[in-house]
């Protein structure tokens, strides 16, 4: 697996493997007793209809996507739904 750096990944879009736009990656959560990354942390794009995904919503509008749910990572963080 390739390296990345979170300072290449600061502000990347997001989008689903349909295709959708879901918005710009605002932060990744991650378990700090174990290293394990946790979740992306997604600000939506405004145009994005609510009930359009599945993820769940923090206290502040953001998406929280599964790491596990990458599925790429090159011009876009691609996810599944």
């Amino acid at each position: 697996m390739v390296d990345i750096l979170a300072e290449n990944l600061s502000g990347k879009a997001v989008m689903s493997a349909d295709g959708t736009e879901l918005g710009d990656l605002y932060n990744i959560t991650m378990n700090l007793e174990s290293g394990e990354l946790n979740h992306l942390l997604v600000s939506p794009h405004e145009q994005l209809r609510p009930g359009r995904v599945d993820f769940d919503v923090d206290e502040m509008g953001r998406l929280r996507v599964p790491v596990a749910n990458v599925q790429a990572v090159k011009d876009y963080i691609v996810v599944a739904r």
